[in-house]
């Protein structure tokens, strides 16, 4: 390789480098951000929690935070995110290894109420989220998380049943409505082990139900009164 060649090659990797080491040093600054906001928001809630508080327990610098977020609000709905986007994934992962609609429901209802057990997602996705987003954009952000993997339940149980394609949606949002009511109950709860066994066994009992018609088809439109 001429001198020429190898001068430039190795500038190259110097600036690949520091490209590399910038972009490392600012991931760990936001990540250090979100995990330090989650720990806070989760003890102290939204408006309990300061941004000096949030940058001295990160270690960053309040010009470090303004590069990745443009104000505390946005913060929190970063670690509002991450939890429920976490929370979706640590349910597909429970119902990944089962191939039974109705047991899948079962497992992915369990670790849900699991999640809703733990302090972080309690305080920041179901006490604190509607009031720091407001809460048109809590419902919004909070269904845009759970309302995918509720429907795609839902879809399972109404082909395993062999009808009722007309009624998927109807069906998915009555269960998101359930599954969304369901959070909030056990995440209020004094004791919230002993709500979501209650919950677990009310959508328990309905799974049942459903599992025992012999069809789902119900005749849209259709009326049973006389004219």
């Amino acid at each position: 390789m001429p001198h020429s060649s190898k001068v430039v090659h190795k500038s190259v990797l110097r600036a690949a480098r520091k490209t590399t080491r910038r972009q490392d040093y600012s991931s760990s600054t936001k990540r250090a951000l979100l995990d330090n906001a989650a720990r806070l928001f989760t003890d102290h809630g939204y408006a309990g929690t300061s941004l000096d508080e949030v940058v001295a327990a990160a270690r960053v610098t309040k010009g470090a935070f303004y590069h990745h977020f443009p104000s505390k609000l946005a913060l929190f709905e970063a670690v509002f995110d991450r939890v429920q986007s976490n929370t979706t994934s640590q349910v597909e992962k429970a119902i990944e290894g089962s191939k039974d609609p109705w047991e899948r429901a079962q497992i992915g209802l369990e670790k849900f109420l699991e999640v809703c057990r733990e302090p972080q997602f309690r305080r920041i996705c179901i006490q604190e989220g509607p009031v720091a987003l407001g809460h048109e954009r809590w419902h919004e952000a909070e269904k845009a998380s759970t309302l995918g993997i509720v429907q795609r339940t839902v879809d399972a149980l109404l082909e395993d049943l062999g009808g009722g394609e007309d009624l998927n949606e109807a069906f998915g949002m009555i269960f998101y409505g359930a599954i969304k009511s369901s959070s909030e109950f056990v995440a209020d709860a004094e004791d919230p082990s002993a709500a979501s066994e209650e919950v677990q066994g009310a959508i328990g009992a309905i799974l049942a139900g459903m599992r025992l018609l012999p069809t789902i088809d119900i005749p849209i439109g259709s009326t049973t009164s006389g004219a």
